[in-house]
């Protein structure tokens, strides 16, 4: 090797970014029309802009910019009032803000004609454009491309596909947009960006281009000291043209660094180069990113699927689309709804006919304990810690934030699929999130923070038929058919609900004397319903008092009231009126169970006020068990105190969190 490769000086300043190369002055979109020939173009890759025909639309005001870009950023998902008015004004809107961004969404309309349609969808707005060329997807689409390709070896393609990619960003993305945009989005774009470049560098590396990127890497090391990949690919540029000191100082110097900013020592894929640097290791196709990601066991942690999955085709086709593709930023995406509605039964068959998206493992873990209660971050993390290869005895015994730091340098930079399963709320959450590019498929009854309503599934119950279908596949569709009305009435007496009714279909199928109507028979009498349906370790009773085991005594009481609730929704005022509650008290309490998913909203009366409706099965459990934890007698004041109190005052510390 020759020293032929630009000396390491004439660093750019810290926190500078990186040149971007300006795009070219035209496109090609996937139907290999040119600029002119696409109807429309969306840009958000630099200034956020549209273009018609080749010409660039007046769009006036960083506030128009703001929603355009919001709205396709969503990807054809609905963008609401609230999330608009949070990206305008932030946290001090102003008390016009609905007709604001009404006034805003109509200009716009205008000013893009009849090639983009934006739809009123409460609870926001949506971008309708189809076969417009939008830069952002183009861009992921050939950084996919160029992925692929190298994972494949196929190097001057991969290098090819992800120069386009990177050719696309015009400047800083969303250069134009309200402050608030920026915080929310620019972050993940250029996070995706550098990953791109870090692919389109590998490659040239695996092309024998060590030459040509040393100048550039040295620069982008200097404004990212902290992005392991790139200061390992440097260390090969330099190895390769025969400064093997220099290679070597790169390390140190970045050992340095990750100690004093962030308190740890490098991880997996910088480690791996040090020691090919010193071994003389790093010739062509030995670089640290074909090794990443590739070395210590491939996890594979998914229980086994529990039978048919009936009637979730849309929930299933949309986590596909979901889990179906690679993105170079971390992906959370909630499954919920109430107790036995199936949400496990939905997450573990997406992830399974997704796995080969996650080339280095599917990893699972129960947050609830055998005893109910939701299970201490800190054992969780063990758990995971293993599965990846770590084999310290003591990991259990850890400091929390030792085994964050040491999960997530694991983690980093692999592709992995992570199922949280019951997860209690977001302080339990919180400190099992991987680093990117893992997805993360969670289901809670609960709705979370850290999740955005986007990707969040709320499972509604089944259909009849699904229902049906359901109950035919454990128990038989032919005895179904024998008497199909009193199946119906199974379906119904079930409440619609998945695991009640594979309860059912589990007696009829260890029963076979057992008839359709026999069994509807049993399930007619309200107050025998919820011990009929147990089978086995399956007790229906005993999943759906879990979500009230967590809560508190107000609650408890409120959730007692309940049993008293007839079919129709009812209002806060009828649970206060109970109870001796305030309308706000009582409100307050509702609110709470429907966020443990013991209750769900059904719309509002005719003044604006919450109306709330009770699954039937839920109506029993209430009525069959003293849940009321407060003195009948109490204080009224010490009641409405307790209900009008903050959630978090009232919340139960998850064990072990910290």
């Amino acid at each position: 090797m020759t020293e032929s490769c630009p000396p390491a000086h004439s660093r750019p300043r810290r926190g500078d970014n990186p040149p971007i190369t300006a795009s070219p002055t035209f496109f090609i979109c996937r139907n290999g029309r040119t600029r002119r020939g696409c109807p429309m173009e969306f840009l958000v890759l630099g200034p956020v802009e549209a273009v018609r025909d080749g010409e660039r639309v007046a769009l006036s005001g960083s506030k128009i910019h703001t929603v355009l870009a919001a709205m396709l950023l969503a990807q054809d998902r609905v963008v609401s009032d609230a999330r608009l008015s949070s990206l305008l004004w932030g946290w001090d809107p102003p008390a016009t803000a609905s007709a604001q961004i009404y006034t805003y969404m109509s200009r716009l309309r205008k000013q893009l004609g009849d090639e983009a349609d934006i739809v009123r969808r409460p609870p926001g707005y949506m971008l309708r454009a189809p076969g417009a060329l939008i830069d952002l997807h183009e861009f992921r689409q050939l950084a996919r491309d160029g992925r692929r390709a190298l994972a494949e070896r196929r190097f001057e393609e991969a290098s090819e596909s992800l120069r386009r990619a990177m050719r696309l960003w015009r400047g800083p993305a969303l250069a134009n947009v309200t402050e608030h945009l920026l915080d929310a989005e620019l972050a993940p774009l250029e996070e995706e960006r550098m990953l791109a470049l870090e692919s389109r560098i590998e490659a040239d590396l695996e092309l024998g281009r060590h030459e040509q990127v040393t100048a550039e890497l040295t620069g982008l090391v200097a404004s990212f000291p902290v992005r392991e990949r790139l200061r390992a690919q440097l260390m090969t540029a330099l190895y390769r043209c025969g400064r093997q000191a220099d290679a070597l100082h790169a390390y140190y110097e970045g050992r340095g660094v990750l100690a004093e900013q962030l308190g740890i020592d490098p991880g997996e894929v910088l480690g791996w180069t040090y020691q090919a640097v010193l071994g003389g290791e790093l010739g062509l196709g030995r670089t640290a990113g074909a090794r990443a990601g590739r070395t210590g066991p491939v996890p594979s942690m998914l229980p086994a699927s529990d039978g048919e999955l009936v009637g979730r085709e849309h929930e299933l086709r949309a986590l596909r689309e979901r889990l179906g593709h690679e993105e170079p930023t971390q992906r959370r995406i909630l499954v919920t709804g109430m107790a036995g509605i199936g949400k496990t039964a939905l997450a573990v068959r997406a992830a399974a006919e997704n796995g080969e998206h996650f080339p280095d493992g599917l990893l699972f873990a129960e947050l609830r304990g055998s005893d109910g209660a939701p299970r201490a971050p800190r054992a969780v993390l063990a758990q995971l810690l293993r599965a990846l290869g770590e084999s310290d005895p003591n990991l259990p015994a850890g400091d929390l934030d030792e085994l964050v730091r040491l999960y997530r340098t694991r983690t980093a930079g692999r592709r992995l699929l992570l199922v949280l399963d019951n997860v209690s709320g977001d302080r339990q959450l919180a400190p099992l999130l991987p680093a990117g590019p893992a997805a993360v498929l969670i289901t809670s009854r609960r709705r979370l923070a850290r999740v955005t309503a986007g990707d969040t599934f709320a499972l509604p119950l089944l259909d009849e038929e699904a229902g049906l279908d359901l109950l035919a596949a454990r128990a038989g569709r032919q005895r179904l058919l024998e008497d199909p009305d009193r199946a119906e009435d199974l379906v119904a007496y079930c409440g619609r609900l998945p695991l009640a009714l594979a309860i059912a279909g589990a007696r009829l199928a260890a029963r076979p004397h057992w008839t359709a109507a026999r069994l509807a028979a049993r399930l007619a009498d309200p107050a025998a319903r919820l011990a009929e349906l147990a089978f086995g370790d399956l007790d229906l009773s005993r999943v759906l008092g879990s979500s009230v085991e967590q809560l508190g005594a107000v609650e408890r009481s409120v959730f007692g009231a309940l049993g008293g609730a007839a079919g129709e929704p009812f209002p806060a005022r009828w649970a206060g009126d109970r109870l001796g509650l305030s309308e706000e008290a009582a409100e307050n309490a509702l609110e709470s169970l429907v966020d443990a998913a013991l209750l769900e909203l059904s719309g509002l009366d005719d003044q604006g006020r919450p109306l709330y409706h009770c699954h039937e099965l839920v109506r029993l459990l209430a009525a069959a068990a003293p849940w009321e934890a407060l003195e009948p007698r109490g204080p009224r004041e010490q009641v409405s105190a307790l209900a009008l109190a903050p959630a978090a005052a009232r919340d139960t510390p998850v064990t072990g969190a910290g």
